[in-house]
């Protein structure tokens, strides 16, 4: 298990964020000097950008690239009138709520196709060993087998055998670290630049609002900030999956980033202080949430302190109650609002959303299964997987 080892960054996969207080329309010292950003005098823009990045009563500053890695633009708004700010809520709100249906559907499907595909192996499985009984296969024909894997054979070959020694759940998550490392390197393209400060930041003032919500969550411009995200990430990935199954562990998974990303959104809008955030540490908190919660009594401990030891349920009071405090005082450094309803939205899935969402997933199930048949045929597959 990695308890000991992912325990060590519970705190740096909260560095999520690139906010800043929005007071007087500037950044805090700090978050400029951690996140690359350098400002610079304003200057007039043109007519069609302010229109493309800025609502009503906001006001953009430009912020000058970094001669190596070029940082990002940062949009400034300025507060909102709150009737206003509090409507530029709804499509979030309906989105969040779209995608996490949409998400828990798609898993009900992915496991109904993935149990009728392992039922179909099985069988291929059966008459493929009747037959070989049958026809033993020639050493000769293994030789030749190999061989047409060509020079590369034996790097294929260790690529495939260090695949199967991964856990279901380090092969699940395996595809969102590499997405998250695909955007990463986007950051670093200039040209893209305008790009990715629109769809992969979230911020409640900006025009583009639903998107982001999800792809901020694939969204890293700091190199440590990935790092410390990822490895948390893989560390409780096994757990988490051999609890909730991997179709059930991408839905929540994916509904978290959202989820956790309006939480910040509301946040971010009763308090006045916008600005751009992103990262996968919302979704993330969600599963570290949800293990700490189905796991109490486990033993967690700091990487470089090995010597402290901690249940996970303290674990979990100590980063609820950090991170509600942080949103109380209005500390500007990470975005304690996301971390927050991440962490609240796995809590509350474990207690109380597996019974109301997953478990009622068989007229859906049945639904799907009778539009595929053509309405032939028995009742829909429930598959395993469930807590």
């Amino acid at each position: 298990m990695a308890w000991r080892s992912c325990a060590a960054l519970l705190r740096l996969s909260g560095e999520d964020v690139l906010r800043s207080s929005a007071r007087g329309g500037r950044w805090s010292h700090g978050i400029q000097q951690r996140c690359g950003f350098r400002k610079v005098s304003k200057k007039p823009e043109s007519k069609k950008a302010e229109e493309e990045l800025a609502p009503p009563h906001a006001e953009a500053s430009e912020v000058a690239p970094q001669r190596r890695t070029p940082a990002p633009q940062v949009e400034h708004r300025a507060p909102l009138r709150s009737h206003r700010a509090f409507g530029r809520l709804v499509r979030p709100l309906v989105f969040t709520v779209g995608f996490t249906g949409c998400c828990f559907g798609s898993a009900a499907v992915w496991q109904y196709e993935s149990l009728k595909s392992r039922v179909q192996s099985y069988f291929n499985e059966v008459r493929a060993d009747w037959l070989e009984k049958l026809r033993p296969q020639k050493r000769g024909d293994v030789r030749k087998e190999i061989t047409a894997l060509g020079p590369d054979w034996p790097v294929v070959f260790q690529v495939n055998q260090w695949w199967n020694s991964l856990s279901e759940g380090q092969r699940t998550v395996t595809g969102i670290i590499a997405a998250n490392a695909i955007v990463f390197c986007c950051w670093r393209v200039p040209s893209l630049q305008r790009s990715m400060m629109k769809y992969f930041t979230s911020n409640p003032a900006s025009k583009t609002r639903c998107s982001p919500m999800l792809l901020s969550t694939f969204s890293h411009f700091s190199f440590f900030h990935l790092a410390a995200n990822m490895y948390v990430l893989w560390s409780f990935s096994s757990s988490a999956v051999s609890m909730l199954g991997r179709e059930q562990f991408m839905a929540v998974y994916l509904s978290a980033g959202v989820v956790s990303t309006f939480f910040s959104y509301a946040c971010k809008t009763a308090t006045g202080r916008f600005g751009p955030s992103l990262g996968a540490s919302g979704a993330i908190m969600t599963v570290l949430a949800a293990v700490c919660t189905k796991m109490p009594e486990a033993k967690l401990a700091i990487i470089f302190l090995p010597m402290f030891t901690f249940t996970a349920a303290n674990a979990l009071k100590a980063i609820i109650a950090m991170d509600t405090a942080g949103v109380v005082l209005g500390w500007k450094f990470f975005d304690h609002a996301a971390h927050l309803g991440g962490a609240l939205f796995g809590v509350w899935y474990i207690l109380f959303g597996h019974e109301l969402i997953w478990k009622n997933r068989e007229p859906f199930v049945k639904l799907w299964h009778d539009l595929r048949t053509g309405g032939s045929g028995g009742g829909g597959a429930d598959g395993g997987g469930a807590v």
